[in-house]
């Protein structure tokens, strides 16, 4: 066996159940089977759940917007809960289990109100005097939709990294065999996501939303069943700690020592790690206020009390990252808008195509999936690798390029389903009809540009911070994307509420309409939203992506310096 895989079995952080070989393909067929089926049953109830919330329990947009955008935001936020669980107590495997059963537990509370009648209001006929569900049928539903997300908070964080944990990266093979996996790993993602958008969507729209629950469900189930057999071939990590803790730390470290004369003070800095200048009032954290701090090997008795230079230089540069996430939450707000929102426009579109085929409306979120893949293909193969043949070197844009061009795909989503949304309700005010008569596919531009957003911008801001921060720190990279998608989730529920009790003063009717868009005036609420996110481009601008460039600069620096201190010792 080689040397590096010796290591590898000796890293401490195993349990004593792995020491055996590394699990390589003999674990990864189980769990890139088991993240088929999760994904499968997942996101065939994630993209089809504005539908089912807007046919089967009556609710009126605002309700809707605010159920689907918490629930949305929650399992993104729930994310940081189950990294800290997985690294602190649980581990990746028992983490990845536990969010797959309570998931399971919320999918069979769904399929329950699917089969039950009475957990759900009568159904409304023409969308004139819908009962609205009451409490305990709301309370069914939240306590299915809260178990769901906490499952997903289980899981996201985990599923990559637990796959990545069965290869030895410390050998040019394992480092091979764990591209191949993220390879497979998106294929699977990819194959199970159009099945969902596809398939199932069709299945719950124009069959049976009992069977087309009832799918998912069953097949997270079988991913739970394979998950557990394919034990045996696992390594399992033991959990190490949470470099979240580390920057906790340094807060409190800091603040405790807030009032501490730093002009003549000496700093614990083991590593030699480089200072910045910006925010220097954290580095207190790093301050030997006495020597006492210190054990007789030199490090802290209390991290709570002293940290290192390289821990607070870690927060430093995960603070000045936040600006250009700031940014990002528009543009993700953007792509909430249109899952939502959009689907409610889609629902009230003529959705019959002339061969008298019905198109679900669940089916305009494959336009985002599509126009993202075009653009993909068309940048990698003709723009880079053209360029590269006809200069010599492959020409890509820059971070800042790619996120206004998202900023700006953003403004224009919002501004072209605004257009598109007068002249649905102009239609079916005209025909007197709750469905206008325009046609559904009417709605394709404003979901391809919210695609574009997201290739364009969402990928930048993921690269950025996976990219800038340390290796050590890769987890909190996607920790701070799940937050920003978070955050984004809730605005806009709060945007949702603030114009909903505006614009309804004095009696006049919300610009959202209520069970109804055509009552409203949903295109004021897109500019408003366009508005919002010409601002956001003129912060981006203006301030943020200043940022950018000097966070390259300290990531680029401080890597020299890192090779320096190595060359010395």
């Amino acid at each position: 066996m080689a040397e590096g895989s010796n290591s590898f079995l000796d890293d401490p952080c195993l349990s004593p159940s792995s020491k055996k070989p590394p699990g390589g393909w003999r674990a990864v067929k189980y769990i890139l089977a088991n993240e088929t089926f999760e994904k499968l049953a997942s996101m065939s109830l994630v993209a089809n759940m504005t539908v089912y919330l807007k046919t089967k329990y009556n609710m009126e947009g605002v309700l809707l917007v605010n159920v689907i955008n918490i629930w949305s935001g929650t399992s993104s936020f729930m994310s940081i809960g189950g990294a800290l669980m997985s690294d602190m107590f649980l581990g990746r495997y028992l983490m990845l289990l536990y969010g797959s059963i309570s998931s399971l537990l919320g999918m069979m509370i769904l399929t329950l109100t699917a089969i039950v009648p009475k957990l759900r209001p009568p159904t409304c006929i023409g969308q004139i005097n819908c009962i609205d569900p009451n409490l305990w049928q709301l309370s069914t539903l939240y306590s299915g939709l809260t178990l769901m997300a906490i499952g997903a908070g289980g899981i996201r964080p985990c599923n990559i990294a637990f796959g990545a944990d069965q290869f030895n990266t410390t050998t040019k093979e394992g480092r091979s065999q764990l591209e191949s996996f993220f390879n497979w790993w998106y294929f699977s993602f990819t194959f199970a996501l159009v099945i969902a958008l596809t398939a199932v969507v069709y299945i719950q729209t124009n069959i049976s939303w009992v069977i087309g629950f009832a799918i998912p469900t069953s097949c997270l189930l079988v991913s739970i069943v394979i998950f557990v057999i394919g034990h045996h071939a696992y390594i399992i990590m033991k959990p190490h700690g949470s470099v979240f803790v580390d920057l906790v730390k340094v807060i409190t470290a800091a603040t405790r020592k807030h009032r501490l004369d730093c002009s003549r003070c000496s700093f614990y800095d083991p590593d030699f790690h480089p200072r910045t200048k910006q925010l220097r009032c954290l580095e207190k954290a790093a301050v030997i206020a006495n020597q006492n701090e210190l054990d007789e090997d030199g490090k802290p008795k209390n991290g709570w009390r002293l940290c290192s230079i390289q821990q607070v230089e870690n927060l430093k540069l995960l603070l000045g990252m936040m600006p250009v996430c700031l940014a990002g939450i528009g543009c993700f707000m953007t792509m909430d808008q249109q899952t939502t929102i959009g689907i409610l426009q889609a629902i009230q579109s003529n959705n019959v195509l002339r061969s008298g085929f019905k198109i679900p409306p669940g089916w305009m979120g494959l336009s985002p999936m599509i126009a993202l893949s075009i653009w993909i293909s068309t940048y990698e193969i003709l723009w880079v690798l053209q360029t590269k043949r006809l200069t010599g070197k492959a020409k890509r844009l820059t971070m800042t390029q790619r996120i206004n061009i998202g900023l700006i795909s953003a403004m224009a989503c919002s501004i072209v389903a605004s257009f598109i949304e007068k002249k649905r309700r102009t239609a079916a005010l005209k025909h007197g009809s709750f469905k206008s008569p325009m046609s559904i596919l009417m709605l394709l531009p404003q979901f391809a540009l919210s695609g574009l957003v997201e290739a364009f911008a969402a990928v930048a801001i993921m690269e950025y911070l996976t990219t800038q921060l340390p290796e050590s720190m890769r987890t909190v990279a996607g920790a701070i994307f799940f937050i920003s998608l978070s955050m984004a989730s809730y605005l806009n529920s709060m945007l949702v509420n603030i114009v909903h009790k505006t614009t309804k003063k004095g009696g006049k009717t919300s610009w959202l309409g209520g069970h109804n868009l055509n009552n409203g005036k949903l295109e004021n609420f897109y500019y408003l939203a366009a508005s919002i996110e010409a601002l956001n481009f003129l912060y981006f601008n203006l301030y943020a992506r200043r940022f950018i460039a000097t966070s390259c600069t300290i990531n680029k620096e401080s890597k020299e310096d890192q090779h320096n201190n190595e060359d010395q010792i």
